[in-house]
């Protein structure tokens, strides 16, 4: 493996002047929050921007990705607290009912009530543009938003925390419940790779950033050259989101060229005969565009991990204001696309043979963060191999870090509020009413055929099949992303059950139950008799 040497000053980004600034703020969190529970706590005001602020042309890649502002709904269901008030901010406005469908899951709580504790706000802009960004260029919706929020209860919470979020946490005077943007280093492709050599944790080989191609090669036949039995590397943009931004170089055309038979420059310039045979996550990706963003965003070649049975388990802790270091849920993965890299679900828990073991390497790696001032949500990716017939034993790596909310928190957010149960990590398992509770979740049950359904026609199909969550057994469906789902057919759903069975059989139920609904012809009922219209408003 390629030797990293560390020196305070290199693994200690410069604090900027806002960066203080916002720390100062932060320092209200820690007076009151030891734990992750006392977020949960009655009487807070809390100002939710679901912005995904990183690299937009990585992310218009993805189909829908404008609705995935709605991820963070389920942070409605802390309306439960009767005195905790949320403002909610999209970039366009949230559909009537789907904001009805997530209030009508508190348990216990008077709709009414609920919604009277709820702000609803938009920036009316599609543009493609973080959301924050579109908030910050609005000093007026500035304005209503801190006009209706107690500043001393108040805190503010994001999908990630980039120096957008820093300039609304200081311009609102509230703090960011999220790691300073001075730490964003630390959850890139390369800031992850130091952060697992500093934890002492297994990942795969590979080198820091590089910002041209001269240095992308040397860096790939150095690799080439440590690693010669190697079939694939796999190069990342620093940035890249779900998958996307990964490429893989297949090295079996060119196995003769290896510095194991050539020179090291040899390997070099096959090595660059090869860039343009890249094998991308999206169709339309080519290593001119893929290179252009190279000095920009950076970008890391790693090896590719082989196995004849793999696995994409990750893990998932938060980090208190405070500095403690707390595991929330370890989950298995489902990734597709080209070369499965793409994220597309999770299953809830991870794997017993390992679970336990991701456990004590998301915590090395959490205490590592806590330790550079990181906070609430991490995620660390790895990757899980084995070869049967020479080591049943499984093999865990460290891929990346997520230092924001990933794929795998909204559905665990949506057990935990909606269960009221407890994940206990001697087992790695979650209790509710002293059952075992397990998912199955996606946010990308995606089909053609799906397109033209609004909103309220998902309700009435979830109401007359019955497919939504039972509070009384605490199994069924939440939906997701529902605003995706007429113009582009996409829907996320997290499964819950008692058993990984019975997740299994109810998420499949309901995608049963759609494609037989959308292929049903409902031209008949034009023949059925409109029912009367009352308009309101002046005529």
């Amino acid at each position: 493996m390629e030797a990293i040497a560390f020196s305070n000053q290199e693994i200690m980004p410069e604090i900027s002047e806002a960066g203080l600034q916002l720390r100062k703020l932060q320092s209200r969190l820690k007076s009151c929050a030891a734990t992750i529970d006392l977020f949960d706590q009655d009487d807070y005001d809390i100002l939710v921007i679901p912005s995904l602020s990183i690299d937009q042309r990585q992310l218009g890649k993805i189909p829908g990705f404008l609705h995935y502002e709605e991820r963070l709904l389920f942070s409605l269901i802390r309306l439960r607290n009767p005195h905790t008030r949320l403002i909610y901010v999209t970039a366009q406005p949230l559909s009537p009912a789907v904001i009805d469908y997530y209030l009508q899951l508190l348990p216990g709580i008077p709709f009414s009530h609920a919604r009277a504790r709820l702000l609803l706000l938009s920036t009316y802009d599609s543009s493609l543009k973080p959301l924050s960004q579109k908030i910050l260029e609005r000093p007026r919706l500035i304005g209503r938003i801190r006009k209706a929020m107690r500043l001393d209860r108040s805190y503010m919470v994001c999908f990630n925390s980039s120096l957008l979020e820093q300039e609304l946490s200081l311009k609102l005077g509230i703090p960011l419940l999220a790691s300073c943007p001075d730490l964003l280093y630390w959850g890139s492709k390369s800031g992850s790779r130091e952060i697992f050599a500093m934890a002492e944790v297994a990942h795969p080989d590979g080198s820091l950033s590089v910002e041209n191609e001269e240095d992308l090669l040397a860096k790939a036949a150095a690799l080439w050259q440590r690693k010669p039995d190697l079939k694939r590397i796999v190069i990342k943009l620093n940035e890249g989101f779900s998958g996307e931004g990964n490429a893989l170089l297949d090295l079996t055309p060119i196995s003769s060229h290896s510095p194991r038979q050539t020179s090291l420059k040899q390997a070099g310039e096959a090595l660059r005969d090869r860039l343009p045979h890249l094998r991308f996550q999206a169709e339309d990706e080519t290593w001119e565009k893929f290179s252009s963003r190279l000095p920009e965003l950076g970008a890391i070649v790693e090896e590719y991990i082989e196995g004849e049975e793999k696995r994409s388990p990750s893990f998932q802790g938060y980090i208190t204001p405070s500095g403690n270091v707390e595991i929330l849920s370890t989950h298995d993965q489902i990734l597709g696309g080209p070369d499965g890299q793409i994220y597309l679900g999770c299953r809830f828990p991870a794997d017993a043979v390992y679970r336990l073991q991701l456990q004590e390497l998301g915590v090395k790696i959490g205490k590592v963060l806590a330790a550079k001032g990181a906070m609430e949500r991490y995620g660390v990716d790895f990757v899980a191999v084995r070869q049967r017939d020479r080591d049943p034993e499984w093999q865990i790596y460290a891929i990346e870090i997520n230092l924001r909310k990933g794929g795998t928190t909204h559905p665990f957010m949506a057990l935990k509020l909606l269960t009221n149960g407890e994940y206990r990590t001697k087992t790695g398992l979650f209790h509710s009413q002293d059952r075992e509770k397990y998912y199955v979740a996606s946010d990308n049950l995606q089909k053609s055929s799906y397109r033209g359904l609004l909103p309220g026609d998902l309700m009435d199909i979830i109401t007359r099949h019955r497919l939504h969550f039972d509070s009384s057994t605490k199994t069924g469906t939440v939906f997701h992303l529902m605003g995706a789902l007429s113009e582009f057919g996409k829907l996320g759903l997290t499964s819950i059950g008692n058993s990984f069975e019975e997740a299994e059989a109810i998420y499949n139920q309901v995608e049963t139950v759609l494609d037989t609904e959308t292929q049903t012809d409902y031209s008949r009922l034009l023949t059925i008799p409109p029912l009367p219209i009352t308009w309101y408003g002046n005529n």
